[in-house]
């Protein structure tokens, strides 16, 4: 388990190496060519450091690497483990804890999200009203100004789903998170209609758990499994806690999670079916 600037440094420096074997070129050998130490490729190759992305370009240079969208990744990788401060979150870093910073950060670089939810409707697909009482709620006693802030954070995380590509979101919604009336009936009955009018996008997959599925494989709680176009071992599930988050990146971790997640999608409703329930409970039925 480790947080997420560690799970970015170790997987960056992973596929690092891979390509410098790919290059048929040693460790040794890059140094020479970049002026650098040996132990500097090897600490970046472990993830026991951080690299700039400056430098990162520099190794994709020599490694003969030249598809803008991988070489994209890896500098956007290398930036974030590295804590830069040109993206977007990072305006919000006396209010944002480091590992909600972590995760927005992995969010933005996701080519794609599977998520259940459990108790609150995902975080991408909130109206403001809705995501202002889930903040009030989860956050007691904040002030009015540091909510509505935190509330900007969340509008603006949504921006992934209409970004150039957009991120491909695939999410099962237990039927009770549906059914709790958070910020009241009326703002409730208005995300229900979001929700409707989200499903609608072809980057956004919804579907429900119903109430009589029973009891489930995803009982202890909710997860979110992010995927990175190019490097499939870049992949990470995220499991939120009260007061800190857990990355899990072995294999094993990601087969279980994966396999979780396609049972869960199995027992929910079909695409139509939830689009109906929800329908149906935004007017009432």
């Amino acid at each position: 388990m480790w947080h997420g600037p560690a799970v970015r440094r170790r997987k960056l420096g992973e596929e690092l190496r891979r390509l410098r074997v790919a290059a048929a070129l040693t460790s040794a050998e890059v140094a020479r060519q970049l002026g650098w130490h040996q132990s500097k490729v090897s600490r970046i190759e472990t993830g026991r450091s951080g690299v700039k992305p400056a430098d990162v370009a520099r190794l994709l240079e020599l490694y003969g690497v030249d598809d803008p969208r991988l070489r994209a990744l890896l500098a956007a990788l290398a930036g974030s483990a590295d804590g830069r401060a040109d993206q977007w979150w990072q305006a919000y870093r006396g209010l944002l804890p480091p590992q909600y910073r972590d995760f927005i950060s992995l969010e933005s670089q996701a080519s794609a999200a599977r998520t259940l939810e459990t108790s609150v409707v995902p975080g991408l697909l909130q109206t403001p009203e809705y995501a202002r009482a889930v903040t009030r709620a989860a956050l007691h006693g904040l002030d009015a100004a540091r909510v509505d802030s935190l509330v900007q954070v969340r509008l603006a995380r949504q921006e992934v789903l209409r970004a150039d590509p957009p991120l491909r979101l695939s999410a099962v919604v237990d039927e009770a998170a549906l059914r709790r009336e958070v910020g009241g009936a009326a703002a409730m009955r208005r995300q229900l209609r979001y929700l409707v009018d989200m499903a609608q996008l072809p980057q956004v997959r919804l579907r429900v758990l119903p109430f009589s599925s029973g009891g489930h494989i995803c009982l202890t709680g909710p997860f979110v499994i992010f995927s990175f176009p190019h490097i499939s071992d870049l992949d990470v599930v995220v499991i939120d806690h009260l007061t800190s988050s857990l990355y899990l990146e072995r294999k094993e971790d990601l087969e279980a999670y994966g396999a979780a997640f396609h049972t869960v999608e199995a027992q929910a409703l079909s695409y139509k079916e939830s689009l109906n329930l929800i329908a149906g409970l935004a007017d009432g039925a």
